[in-house]
């Protein structure tokens, strides 16, 4: 039986905070993913930084490449020990 993942609305509170860190809209993030081989409309982005949809592992790997940030600028927060 397969199981969904949980989705998690702090990975789209660290999506956007990292977004607007780097001064890009929503639009032009996607067009620069959409330049690296990733197939994410705005539409879709939007809804990775509303906690709607989860992000794809493939999408994470350029964002990191884009922001030059670590793994771990994405998970901020997400453990309660933390």
């Amino acid at each position: 039986m397969e199981q969904k993942i949980r989705r998690d609305r702090n990975m789209g509170d660290n999506l956007r905070r990292l977004r607007e860190a780097h001064h890009i809209s929503q639009e032009k993030l996607c067009a620069e993913l959409q330049r690296r081989s990733c197939d994410i409309g705005q539409t879709t982005y939007a809804k990775y930084e509303a906690g709607q949809l989860n992000i794809r592992a493939s999408v994470l790997i350029e964002l990191r490449k884009i922001y030059g940030c670590t793994y771990d600028d994405f998970f901020t927060g997400l453990d309660p020990k933390e």
